[in-house]
């Protein structure tokens, strides 16, 4: 590949940069700009670290476009949050101070009107649990539930059950041969 350095230290940077990385990837990214720059072919590079020719070209052009600082990922940041996290502590204090149970479309509403950003259902409740609020879920209860039957059932329940007898079989042989338990032969 040709490329030429932009500072006349960038090798003996490269250099030090690679015995100080930690971090297997990184350290490849440094060695691909460190070979480009000693004039080996692309093919030449790949083949000695093992990537692709998407990551070597990728990296060294990097160099050569913007320099040695931007041999790093850039971090992607994604989309911002519609409400920003400096507000998540006021929209928790609102719904802990609030006099009653607040439905989805409510703390929407709440969202609309005191803070400015309109979500969807499910970015409410997405939201809601991002902050560590959990759905109230109701408690099953069986239909066929009698609470009479069932009161009347732990009054005449035994205490305590009956012991059981004790019916404790002589384990067999887990070899697969059959052999007598008390002489350890085989029956014959």
């Amino acid at each position: 590949m040709n490329v030429t350095p932009h500072n006349l230290t960038d090798l003996d940077e490269l250099k030090r940069r690679i015995r100080k990385e930690s971090n297997a990837k990184q350290r490849d990214r440094w060695r691909a700009v460190l070979m480009a720059l000693q004039e080996h072919s692309t093919a030449h590079i790949m083949a000695a670290l093992g990537r692709s020719k998407n990551f070597v070209q990728r990296w060294v052009y990097f160099y050569r476009d913007h320099g040695l600082e931007r041999v790093r990922p850039v971090k992607q940041t994604g989309k911002p949050p519609r409400l920003p996290r400096e507000q998540h502590q006021a929209l928790r204090q609102r719904l802990d101070n609030a006099e009653q149970t607040l439905r989805g479309v409510d703390i929407a509403e709440v969202l609309q009107n005191e803070f400015g950003v309109t979500y969807s259902l499910e970015g409410v409740y997405a939201l809601l649990h991002r902050l560590g609020y959990e759905s109230l879920k109701p408690r099953p209860v069986n239909p066929k539930k009698d609470p009479d039957a069932e009161q009347a059932w732990k009054q005449r329940a035994p205490f305590l059950s009956s012991p059981c007898e004790k019916n404790i079989q002589q384990k067999r042989s887990k070899s697969g041969s059959r052999t007598n338990v008390a002489s350890d032969k085989k029956d014959a």
